[in-house]
Formats: C-alpha cells, sequence, structure tokens
C-alpha cells in the first residue's frame, strides 16, 4: 500500500493539468508532464518555471524559437504558432481571460471566409457594373436617312454623337464606390498576445480604479480629523499602492523592453518562421529534381522575404510594434494614474505633519507659559515662606492693614513678572502672538 503511494506521487511529479486553446477556438483539458510541454514547444526547463505558480517571478514576455511563453499577472501562457497552452486556474480573472480569447479567436476565424466571400461578390459586381460606352447606330436611320453618318477623306468611320449612349455603371447604393482591398490579417500568436495584453492591462486598470476610489475618501477625511482608525486605513493603502506600483512598473518595462530590441520582436513571429521552415523543409525534397538550381532559387527568393535574420541591419517588426505601442501607452496611463496618487498620499503625509508639528509647537508654548507662571508662583511661595520664619520683627507688631497690603503687594509682583516674561518671549520670537 504505501509502495504504490509513493510510486503514484512519483508518477505525479511534475504533472499538471493544462488548458489547450487551438486557433479555431476550441479548447480541451489534458493532464501532461512537464517534459511533454518541452518536447511540444521546444522550450527549455528554465522557461517552465517562470509558469509555474506556486513560484514567484515577475512579469516577462519571452520570445523562443517555437513558443512565446507569456507571465503577466494572472496569466502564465505559451503560445505556438497553432495552439495556446496554459495552466488551468479557477481563478476568475483566467475564466474571464478565457472566454475573451475564445470569442476573439472565434470572432477573426469566422470573419476570414465571409470577408473572402464579400470581397469575391463586390468584386464580381463591380466588375459588372464598370463604365459601360455602347455606340449603338440607329439601323433605321442609317439605311434611311444617311446624315447621322458622316464620311471623311483620311478618317474613321464615325457614328453621329447624338447617338452615342454612355452608360455608367453604379453601385447598389447608387454611387460610384472604389471597391478597398481587405485589411491585413494578424497572425496568431499576435492575436492571442493582444489578448492576453489586453487581460492583463484591464486587470491593473481595475484595481487602479478600485483603489482610487478607497484611496481619495480617506486621505480627505484623514486631512479632517487625524485618529489611529484613519491612520490605520491609509497606511494600508499605501501598501496596496506600492504593491500595485510596482506590478505595474514590471509589465511597463517588459514591454518597453520588447519595443527597443527588434530582433526580440522579430523572434515572436511564429506564424512566419513556421511558413518558413516548410518552404525550407520543401525546397529540400525538390532538391533531388532536375530543377533543382531553379526551386532553390525561388526558395531562397521566397526565405528572404519571409525570414528574419538576425545579420540584417533593418528588422520588419512595424505590425508587432504597433501592437505593443497601444499597450504600452495604456500601462504608461495606468502609471501615471498610480502616480498621481502616489503624489497625493505624499502631499497629505506632508500636510499631516505639518498639522502635527503646529500641535507640537502650540503644546510647547503651553508648557512654556505654565512653566513661567510655575516660577512666579514659586516666588510668591519664597516671600510667603520669609515672613513665615519663627523670627521677630517689626513688622509682625503691626496693624492687620499692613499684613493685607504685603499679601497684595506680593501677588501684583508675581503677576508683574509674570506677564513680563511673556512679553519678552513674545518680542524675541519664542512665543506666538
Amino acid at each position: 500500500m504505501t509502495q504504490s503511494t509513493a510510486q503514484t506521487r512519483r508518477k505525479g511529479i511534475g504533472v499538471k493539468v493544462w488548458l489547450f486553446v487551438s486557433e479555431t477556438g476550441e479548447s480541451r483539458l489534458e493532464e501532461v508532464g512537464k517534459h511533454y510541454i518541452m518536447r511540444r514547444t521546444s522550450l527549455p526547463a528554465r522557461d517552465l518555471r517562470i509558469l509555474d505558480p506556486m513560484l514567484s517571478q515577475p512579469s516577462s514576455i519571452l520570445g523562443r524559437e517555437k513558443a512565446i511563453v507569456i507571465n503577466l499577472e494572472h496569466i502564465k501562457a505559451i503560445i505556438t504558432a497553432t495552439e495556446i497552452l496554459m495552466i488551468n486556474s479557477s481563478n476568475p480573472l483566467f475564466l474571464q481571460f478565457l472566454q475573451d480569447l475564445q470569442s476573439r479567436i472565434s470572432t477573426s476565424s469566422n470573419e476570414m471566409p465571409h470577408r473572402m466571400s464579400n470581397d469575391m461578390d463586390t468584386n464580381d459586381y463591380s466588375t459588372n457594373t464598370m463604365m459601360e460606352v455602347s455606340f449603338s447606330l440607329n439601323s433605321r436611320t442609317i439605311s434611311q436617312n444617311n446624315s447621322p453618318m458622316t464620311m471623311h477623306e483620311g478618317s474613321d468611320f464615325l457614328p453621329d454623337k447624338s447617338n452615342i449612349e454612355i452608360k455608367w455603371g453604379s453601385s447598389r447604393s447608387g454611387k460610384d464606390v472604389p471597391v478597398a482591398s481587405p485589411p491585413k490579417q494578424l497572425p496568431f500568436e499576435f492575436k492571442a498576445l493582444e489578448a492576453c495584453l489586453e487581460s492583463a492591462c484591464r486587470c491593473l486598470e481595475s484595481e487602479t480604479k478600485t483603489l482610487e476610489d478607497e484611496a481619495y475618501p480617506a486621505l480627505d477625511e484623514l486631512t479632517s480629523k487625524i485618529s489611529t482608525l484613519n491612520l490605520e486605513r491609509v497606511r494600508q493603502i499605501k501598501s496596496r499602492l506600492v504593491a500595485l506600483s510596482g506590478r505595474v512598473q514590471k509589465v511597463r518595462d517588459q514591454i518597453e523592453h520588447l519595443l527597443d530590441d527588434d530582433h526580440d520582436m522579430a523572434e515572436m513571429y511564429l506564424t512566419q518562421k513556421l511558413e518558413t521552415r516548410l518552404v525550407d523543409q520543401t525546397s529540400l525534397k525538390e532538391g533531388y529534381n532536375t530543377e533543382f538550381d531553379e526551386d532553390e532559387d525561388q526558395s531562397d527568393e521566397s526565405h528572404s522575404k519571409r525570414s528574419y535574420n538576425s545579420s540584417d541591419p533593418k528588422l520588419d517588426v512595424e505590425e508587432l510594434e504597433m501592437l505593443l505601442e497601444a499597450y504600452f501607452a495604456q500601462i504608461n496611463g495606468i502609471l501615471q494614474k498610480l502616480s498621481s496618487l502616489s503624489e497625493y498620499v505624499d502631499d497629505t503625509e506632508d500636510y499631516i505633519n505639518i498639522m502635527l508639528d503646529d500641535k507640537r509647537n502650540q503644546l510647547l508654548q503651553v508648557a512654556v507659559i505654565y512653566g513661567t507662571l510655575n516660577m512666579m508662583l514659586n516666588a510668591g511661595i519664597v516671600v510667603v515662606g520669609l515672613f513665615g520664619m519663627n523670627i521677630h520683627i517689626d513688622l509682625f507688631d503691626g496693624q492687620p492693614y499692613q499684613f493685607w497690603s504685603t499679601t497684595w503687594g506680593t501677588l501684583a509682583g508675581c503677576l508683574f513678572l509674570f506677564f513680563l516674561s511673556i512679553y519678552w518671549g513674545k518680542k524675541k520670537y519664542l512665543l506666538s502672538s
């Protein structure tokens, strides 16, 4: 019993449930190991570690010979020229991404034959409705009245202009509409890459919006009332802001790194490289025929058009560059929102510190005032202590008015010294006026 359990565990090492989505939008689940994925996608083991959900890896988009490895937020996928491989997950964000991906791929695959049929109908109709110029002659007029037809020496036979009927073809709407060429379709790997980038940006933008809705009211409340509860809320918001800014910055840096390196972008043209390999295999098979030289020239020409050589000075990656630039601008906008929120947090923190410093200064002034008052009272106590000594003087034998005059005089002297000390402190700007 123990041996069978151990064998089952050994067999299950590295085995995960993978979700395969084909280029037609069909999906299926398979429980396979990492070695099967490595053979199927020609990826090394270190690239598969990036997709391990148990490991914390930074956001990355890696272009390889036969696949693109993507690790963006909740998306961990391998894109090939014909399918997408993803580790199955029950995350609601992953399920939403899967639905968007399938709808995008299905819509693109359904639009192709529909657009082709519409283009064929449009071309046929435009051909049939081209400008028709018919030169019709009235046979009855020609035979009876020879006037419509003129003959000149050295000239061709020309019909009368009044009998020339010019019929202009028009479109179904009644206007001449030029037929535009259909837009170029993105290859499958770029459609999948766009879906991944869109889902990641949507996730980050949603979290940013939620954080903004919580942060601004909490910060405004803190400025109006400084309390332990409000300070704790702002502390948690700032922690979330720092973490989210780091995630957005990593995605931005990864896209920027791809835009700066044309060779990395050229590696991501999987469909084109697949077509190039098929052309090379075909040329090798046809190399045994008598027309080897001609076929080799054609294959070399097609190879030079379709393949990206690392030695080329300029690589044609405009299609992917435009796609990445769009999402780079979007991620920059999200980062700008977070930067504005971070500046608002810093400004609020500075304002709170200023308020606390002002309260601290007020407390110090109160302490100085009470200290001065205490000192004046101690001076009065000294006078009372002097008169309380068991020493006989003539003042003790006087009338009661002498006692009250001495008492009030001592109190007035203490108050005079107190106000004099306060005036001196304000004059020296030690106390606020």
